[in-house]
């Protein structure tokens, strides 16, 4: 079924409907969920209706290669930001999305941007949003570009979950390497950069590269449904099957140790 998106879309800006009835059909204002449902905004039950996200409800550039990151903005070091504005120095066409997680931050990272050299309107920043929405918008971002010292661990499966792929760099601690593990299970390591310098290489093909782009998204949004990424029955099951090994341990009056499960050549604490 053919819905006119961009009429329906003014309208419900131009006169704040939350939702509108097209042919029976309702289609949800994307920004709006939570005045209707407050359970579907949460994530607590699926939405029955048709949701409409477009980037012109977050003040975003039709024609522009979106960047983003959910993150909050404490997880933003001086290193990082500068890696950013270099991406964007180097694809003319991009933005970077971010939160205002906390809107304290925000005027900061924007006098950063502007003493870096970047022109105005290059960084847009939209409030947090309910669960539901938080996902669901990701989907309008072209690239995620993660936080290396600390990882996106959430945003980052949100993001990967809407389709998005998301470019990190390797790090030594647990933190800064969540979003490693994540692209690796879910087979797209060519995402995951050793150096700073690598980092801004492959953010920035992705931006200029338009068939690059559309293969990898692609790749991302295919292989949701088939990675362990996202198997919550598997992830559970082998949580089970580990909490089983070490009560048996315990039960036998074993040290403790580190549990190494070679039917599935895994290994755990």
């Amino acid at each position: 079924m053919s819905l006119p998106v961009q009429p329906i879309l003014q309208t419900m800006a131009q006169t704040g409907l939350s939702h509108s009835c097209i042919n029976d059909v309702v289609i949800q204002n994307g920004v709006t969920t939570n005045q209707t449902n407050n359970k579907a905004a949460t994530g607590e039950e699926i939405p029955q209706n048709i949701i409409i996200s477009a980037r012109s409800q977050y003040g975003l550039p039709e024609d522009a290669v979106i960047y983003c990151n959910f993150n909050q903005l404490y997880k933003i070091d001086p290193q990082t930001l500068h890696m950013w504005i270099e991406i964007l120095k180097q694809v003319p066409d991009g933005v970077l999305w971010l939160l205002r997680f906390p809107a304290v931050g925000e005027t900061n990272v924007l006098q950063t941007a502007a003493n870096a050299g970047l022109s105005p309107g290059r960084i847009i920043f939209s409030p947090v949003a309910p669960k539901e929405e938080h996902v669901r918008r990701g989907q309008l971002a072209d690239v995620c570009l993660d936080t290396p010292l600390c990882n996106g661990h959430t945003t980052g499966m949100d993001v990967l979950w809407a389709g998005t792929p998301m470019v990190t760099l390797l790090g030594e601690t647990l933190a800064s390497r969540v979003a490693s593990s994540q692209l690796n299970t879910l087979g797209c390591p060519e995402l995951i950069a050793k150096t700073s310098e690598d980092y801004i290489r492959i953010a920035s093909k992705l931006g200029t590269d338009k068939a690059h782009l559309q293969a990898m998204r692609a790749k991302v949004w295919k292989a949701r449904l088939t990675s362990p990424l996202f198997n919550c029955k598997t992830y559970a099951r082998n949580m089970e099957l580990l909490y089983r090994k070490m009560w048996q341990k315990y039960v036998n009056g074993e040290e403790a140790s580190h549990i190494v499960d070679t039917s599935r050549h895994r290994k755990a604490l």
